[in-house]
């Protein structure tokens, strides 16, 4: 899915709603060591380096462009299942991304509390630097909505 990309729906009173129009896809890598990873997919692989994580999320997170394709390397926390990768919808209002495709009939996945200023929101996990929600297609892979907060 490119920048031409668009997922009309026909919502509330006939609105039409192009709610992927503009969305960009993301891939999420597990990884268990930050470091290592790095240098992987930089030198080996030839990936660029875009955002690593500051203080906490050092060792947790880096963003990296791979080709064309943007791709994120997270550590999971000890109480996230996460052992494959994931594609990953990158939208402008999560909300009205989430509720697109609940009224399709997609079921999302309880929301986790990821951290301690955590707001939790039906299937949506809000953090100060974004908000999350999870699903899985009809073939069982996991699927992450993504919207990114500009940071103070």
């Amino acid at each position: 899915m490119g920048q031409n990309a668009s997922f009309v729906d026909y919502g509330e009173a006939g609105k039409v709603v192009k709610m992927l129009s503009g969305a960009r896809l993301v891939t999420l890598i597990p990884v268990k060591n930050m470091d290592r990873a790095l240098r992987f997919y930089t030198k080996a692989v030839g990936g660029k380096l875009l955002f690593r994580g500051v203080g906490e999320m050092k060792e947790s997170f880096a963003s990296l462009m791979l080709g064309d394709d943007h791709v994120w390397l997270v550590t999971p926390s000890k109480r996230e299942k996460r052992t494959l990768a994931y594609t990953t919808f990158l939208v402008k209002d999560i909300r009205v991304f989430v509720n697109g495709l609940k009224r399709k009939g997609v079921k999302f996945q309880r929301a986790q509390r990821m951290g301690p200023d955590a707001k939790v929101e039906g299937p949506i996990s809000f953090e100060s630097f974004g908000a999350s929600a999870f699903f899985k297609d009809p073939e069982g892979n996991s699927m992450m909505v993504w919207q990114d907060f500009s940071p103070p």
